[in-house]
């Protein structure tokens, strides 16, 4: 087994050398950051081959869909039964996925700040105090509830009140079951307008869209997150945002890093040196993890401990916030905790921040003119970031041969994981 993901080789004076990344540096994360159609999806997809063949365990979240189609072909057959293909469009078999099943006490805080985060940026421009507050007392309450629960609860909690009587009666959380008590009314009538129909509405139109509903509407899913990092499993989230839709993509994705998560944390169980590493690579991660900087910060700051290894990649740094303060907030975090920092060809903007993290081998206009699958790197090395040097990333599937194994994989993973869609509507509607 190697301990080294390898995955580009040195330019400098055309040596070529081949290199690559040590498996205890990469618990610092990496970031990729590059114009599209400069590479990134193929450098993405040779280290999680590299980490595939490699016996490792991964997380593969792709909200375009055609990387993951690509690998599925390459997949060895030897890990077949390891894949967990997890793919919102075929609606004929959906995965579950419960973002309020089984949460530890002390974890609550991390589901209900994952959720909260996702309904902010899908509903940016009704977005409100008294929202959040709504959203924040409404999960809580569900996650005190002990009877059966999903998303779809909370559409309940705010439309059904012998829903939301029967689910009051159980809050343990004295500061909860006060605003439901003595608050909530006040919400129902005063603000209703202004403060519960945007909710309503938008999770009601949500909700009711069979996609999501037969996924989030699930109350036991067949993926136990916390068994997939243990036992190196290997999870493919195709979120094709042309077939299923952004939204719809952001709100999976986002649940998906939230189990990851929580997952990640529970390992507290476990001496540190028995961890075994998980890596998770996320393209276009900002649309699926915190909108605050300090929550991203705390969330790269203990995947490290707890050895979820994140890979995060996008385009260009004005996609971290809808305001420079948001925009800079992310920044600090991703640039003081990012162990390995990758670069393709950016625009001038990026590269004018970005010219100080690879000052003094590499200027503005360096980073402006790369070609195609040429980068400037910082790698982590034993633990420490290298100086800036320049390399080419290996040609896609470089050392790998496609195996033809992606019907099989869709086959074995809808038996395993997956459930009949007569079936979920069936219970659903009871």
């Amino acid at each position: 087994m190697s301990n080294i993901n390898i995955f580009a080789k040195t330019n400098f004076r055309g040596e070529g050398k081949v290199f690559g990344i040590k498996k205890e540096d990469r618990r610092l994360h990496t970031y990729i950051i590059g114009k599209s159609g400069m590479g990134k999806t193929s450098l993405i997809l040779n280290m999680a081959l590299n980490d595939i063949y490699n016996g490792s365990g991964i997380c593969l979240i792709d909200p375009h869909g055609d990387m993951i189609e690509s690998l599925l072909d390459y997949i060895p057959s030897w890990r077949i039964n390891d894949v967990i293909y997890f793919n919102p469009a075929d609606i004929d078999y959906p995965i579950a996925l419960n973002i309020l099943e089984r949460v530890e006490p002390d974890k609550k805080h991390l589901v209900v700040s994952g959720l909260i985060s996702v309904f902010r940026k899908l509903y940016a421009e009704y977005w409100q105090h008294r929202q959040e507050h709504i959203l924040r007392n409404t999960i809580l309450a569900l996650l005190d509830y002990p009877g059966n629960k999903t998303l779809l609860g909370i559409y309940r909690m705010l439309s059904d009140w012998r829903y939301r009587k029967k689910v009051i009666e159980k809050i343990k959380d004295p500061i909860v079951r006060s605003f439901f008590k003595n608050k909530f009314s006040k919400y129902l009538y005063q603000f209703k307008g202004e403060a519960l129909a945007p909710i309503q509405n938008k999770l009601g139109a949500f909700l009711s869209t069979p996609l999501i509903r037969n996924i989030v509407g699930q109350v036991n899913s067949k993926i136990d997150f916390r068994r997939v990092i243990d036992n190196q499993k290997i999870i493919l989230v195709n979120l094709a945002k042309g077939r299923i839709g952004e939204d719809n993509a952001a709100l999976l994705g986002s649940l998906i890093v939230t189990k990851l998560q929580l997952s990640a944390l529970s390992r507290i169980d476990i001496p540190e040196k028995e961890r075994k590493d998980f890596f998770c690579f996320i393209d276009e991660f900002q649309s699926f993890v915190s909108t605050t900087g300090d929550s991203f910060s705390e969330i790269l700051s203990e995947s490290r401990k707890y050895r979820l290894c994140l890979i995060i990649a996008h385009q260009y740094l004005g996609q971290l916030g809808e305001n420079f303060q948001k925009e800079e907030k992310l920044r600090k975090a991703i640039f003081g905790n990012a162990g390995t920092i990758i670069a393709f060809k950016v625009g001038p903007d990026d590269a004018e921040f970005l010219e100080k993290e690879f000052y003094p081998e590499f200027e503005r206009q360096d980073l402006i003119n790369l070609e195609r699958h040429n980068i400037y790197l910082r790698l982590a090395i034993d633990g420490k970031a290298s100086k800036s040097f320049s390399a080419l990333t290996l040609p896609p599937f470089y050392k790998f041969e496609r195996q033809g194994n992606k019907d099989k994989i869709v086959e074995v993973s809808r038996m395993r994981c997956a459930k009949k869609r007569e079936e979920i509507e069936e219970k659903i509607e009871r």
